[in-house]
């Protein structure tokens, strides 16, 4: 099992939908939450992707120097890079953080957005599109161990005699990961990707969504590993972390989330299509509406696209839940909270004890061993008072 956290390139705030207690991007913020995320034994970071993000490779690049073994899952759009181009920017960026990039394939999105940036493609193009973007990008990348050249004639996209001179440290390409809900999604992943991820729906959904991948990539005599994107809210008590939730919405009101909610609308994303639909009854943003299934909660939906809902409760109830997922054939957790920084280190400090052995043994360096905490009347570590009682 490998937990992820995520960089908010987009912004930090404590309350959702408000500049009340809200932090800008810069680069000093940024490296503070990844280096965090280093010592803390999370496995990687997804750094977003978007007109309302930074750019996640420049990102990602200005990160490498400022850590030592965190792993960066970085977006490709194809209709905005050219396969070559981006095999040679992968390469790059696998040669100087000594293998620690994870590309994650975007597809979807806003479609207005889409064309501002000048994709034009419907939803079937372009997935036809990113299957011959991401199947050029493999070849170009594998070819370049042993300095081949690929030819490629598609239907969107064409290379001749394509060839990469420095070959990434990752054999045959750094992994690819790759997420969306529909059937043509799911075709793709099971073509095509290393690991799915699916957003945060009820296991139950989640199970589907796995079966069906699992099952198309059987056919086609491949395997692919899957991921889950969660927000979590966990606190030290169950009524603590209800009332975190709460207060992350507290300054939402009707107007901006009919505005999001349209926005959304207008995506003809179907991964988006299901996170709305998952708080289309919590107009009134009670618990009792947007506790969709046990201790996950819709909230974070009303105004944020894309990964929409969280995992809310005290410590062992929210590991229970993370083993529930895992049980259905999850590895990989991608993470947030509002603020980034603290609750990276309120979930680790939390949760990870909590979670099975096997999960500890697979978390990126172990589990720090200490000593912990402030030393106590000049004599004694807490854990050695600990140990004593």
């Amino acid at each position: 099992m490998q937990f992820f956290w995520f960089l908010p390139t987009h912004g930090d705030t404590r309350y959702l939908g408000s500049a009340e207690g809200a932090r800008p991007v810069e680069l000093s913020y940024l490296q503070q939450i990844a280096g965090a995320a280093d010592r803390l034994g999370y496995e990687g970071v997804l750094i977003p992707t978007g007109r309302s993000c930074e750019d996640p490779w420049v990102i990602a690049s200005s990160l490498i120097g400022a850590t030592t073994k965190l792993k960066f899952l970085v977006a490709v759009r194809p209709g905005l890079h050219q396969p070559s181009l981006a095999a040679r920017m992968a390469a790059t960026f696998d040669r100087l953080s000594e293998g620690r990039l994870l590309v994650n394939l975007v597809t979807g999105g806003d479609q207005t957005e889409l064309e501002g940036d000048g994709v034009f493609l419907d939803h079937a193009a372009r997935y036809e599109q990113s299957a011959e973007f991401i199947r050029i990008w493999r070849e170009i990348l594998a070819r370049s161990h042993d300095g081949q050249t690929f030819d490629y004639e598609g239907k969107h996209l064409t290379v001749k005699g394509a060839k990469l001179l420095y070959p990434p440290v990752q054999t045959p390409y750094p992994p690819v990961w790759f997420g969306g809900s529909s059937e043509a999604a799911h075709e793709l992943a099971a073509e095509q990707v290393d690991a799915y991820l699916t957003w945060g729906e009820p296991p139950a959904e989640v199970a589907k969504k796995i079966a069906d991948v699992k099952a198309r990539a059987e056919r086609k005599g491949r395997k692919v590993a899957f991921g889950i994107r969660l927000h979590v809210i966990v606190r030290e008590t169950e009524d603590a972390a209800w009332q975190a939730a709460e207060d992350l919405i507290s300054r939402v009101d009707d107007a901006t989330v009919i505005r999001a909610q349209a926005a959304f609308a207008k995506m003809d994303s179907e991964g988006q299509r299901r996170m709305a639909a998952l708080h289309a009854k919590g107009a009134k943003r009670t618990r009792a509406d947007l506790e969709i299934s046990p201790n996950l909660w819709a909230g974070v939906g009303l105004v944020r696209g894309g990964a929409g809902t969280a995992l809310v409760g005290d410590a062992k109830t929210v590991a229970a839940r993370i083993e529930e997922y895992a049980a259905l054939g999850l590895d990989k957790f991608i993470l947030s909270g509002y603020p980034h920084l603290e609750e990276a280190y309120r979930f680790a400090e939390l949760v990870f004890p909590l979670l099975s052995y096997k999960t500890k043994a697979r978390l990126a360096g172990g589990l720090p061993t200490g000593p912990f905490g402030e030393v106590v009347a000049n004599l004694d570590a807490p854990s050695r008072l600990a140990s004593q009682s």
